[in-house]
């Protein structure tokens, strides 16, 4: 039998194999550790570089098509399950952004103010530069993704539609088989000059209580979606999320919603949603309600942003986080597939650089699985909540 290691563990070896080297190559000599330094500054600025390159072609490939799907769902149903995906989504980015400016400030401060980068010793710079310059901007590739997303819907176009579900499954090839595999690397690299320049020691404190609060928030999001639901239904909410728990622990394991659909299908049952709306809501869910992964981007982006002494503003943040709630209908099916998504926005509306968007993919990483979990066990309290607006609806139009 084959051996695989997972995504997160070869990023967690990475960062410890970056800060061993980082501490131990200038031992053997400055001028050794800083070609070595260099060297690994020069695969991530090949890798950056390529990477700000395939984002607007991510942005097209997946929610154009995303768009597209949508707009094929039976009507009523369809738009209640989406508004209240979207909705989730977005209480879930503000409770976070509002927990993560609380908290996190007082912590970062009592560990050091300022950008990551200024210590002991200057970041190491690659050997040459090549420049790789994106075919269209972020925000050109979003717009182009909703017109020809909707443009499809509202025609049926089923040859367009063919054409940009084939670009899908090019592009997450790109993913799966180009960027993923070489994240680990170009996050080595990242950590390998930070432990270089002497602020590892800092990152990986911020790392550890941004940790904790996103898993905190995961929990209390949860409890909020099934409260409402719980009331509805007139059930015990812990006693729903209790039945909702296989969904969750299985999600962590498989790291994918769309793997977990079977799972969360099957619980979703158990706690009284009916088989029709279960049926249409549970896979549809496992494409649009991203709230756990909303919750980590914005905790971690928030986090990455206090690390590098930048402003934080929530009239700069809000349309961030509605932009978020769109971007990721259609996240690649990959772990780590929210926030390849999310990177565009990262670097056009909060201004991130290549440094910054490595950290972030590592933070995000580093509970990926938590995130994914707490998204496929709210779906089944939304399931809920649809399928009872949806009898109300049913005795209000039958005169009931």
């Amino acid at each position: 039998m084959k051996f695989k290691l997972g995504l997160i563990w070869r990023i967690v070896i990475a960062i410890a194999l970056a800060v061993v080297l980082g501490i131990l190559t200038p031992k053997i000599g400055e001028g050794f550790a800083e070609w070595f330094v260099s060297l690994a500054a020069t695969f991530n600025m090949i890798f950056g570089g390529f990477l700000n390159f395939i984002v607007p072609l991510i942005i097209i490939a997946f929610i154009a098509p995303g768009i597209a799907e949508l707009g094929k769902g039976s009507g009523r149903l369809l738009g209640l399950a989406t508004a209240f995906a979207y909705i989730s989504t977005i209480v879930a980015g503000i409770m976070a952004f509002f927990a993560a400016t609380t908290l996190l400030p007082g912590f970062i401060d009592s560990i050091g103010s300022g950008k990551v980068g200024e210590a002991t010793r200057e970041a190491a710079t690659a050997f040459f530069e090549l420049e790789m310059t994106p075919i269209m901007g972020v925000m050109s590739a979003l717009l182009l993704a909703f017109v020809l997303g909707i443009g499809m819907a509202s025609i049926g176009s089923k040859s367009m539609f063919a054409v940009f579900n084939e670009f899908n499954v090019l592009i997450e090839k790109v993913i799966s088989y180009i960027i993923i595999p070489l994240l680990p690397f170009h996050i080595f690299g990242i950590f390998l000059n930070m432990t270089y320049t002497g602020q590892v020691t800092k990152v990986l404190s911020v790392f550890a209580v941004v940790f904790v609060m996103i898993i905190a928030l995961h929990l209390i999001m949860l409890t909020l979606q099934y409260t409402v639901a719980g009331t509805l239904s007139k059930r015990n909410p812990f006693g729903l999320m209790k039945t909702m728990a296989p969904a969750y622990f299985t999600a962590i394991g498989t790291q994918s919603s769309a793997a977990t659909i079977p799972v969360t299908l099957r619980q979703s049952r158990e706690t009284g949603t009916s088989e029709k709306v279960a049926n249409f809501t549970i896979p549809l869910f496992a494409t649009i309600h991203l709230s756990g992964s909303t919750i980590t981007l914005v905790s971690c982006s928030i986090g990455v942003m206090l690390m590098n002494g930048m402003p934080i503003e929530f009239s700069a943040y809000l349309p961030f986080i509605f932009m978020l709630g769109v971007t990721m209908i259609a996240a690649p099916g990959v772990p780590g597939g929210a926030v390849m998504a999310a990177v565009g926005l990262l670097a056009s509306m909060l201004g991130f650089d290549e440094s910054m968007v490595a950290l972030m993919i590592a933070l995000y990483m580093a509970q990926d699985s938590f995130g994914t979990a707490t998204n496929v066990t709210g779906d089944g309290a939304l399931a809920m909540i649809v399928d009872k607006f949806t009898k109300k609806e049913d005795k209000v139009s039958t005169g009931n």
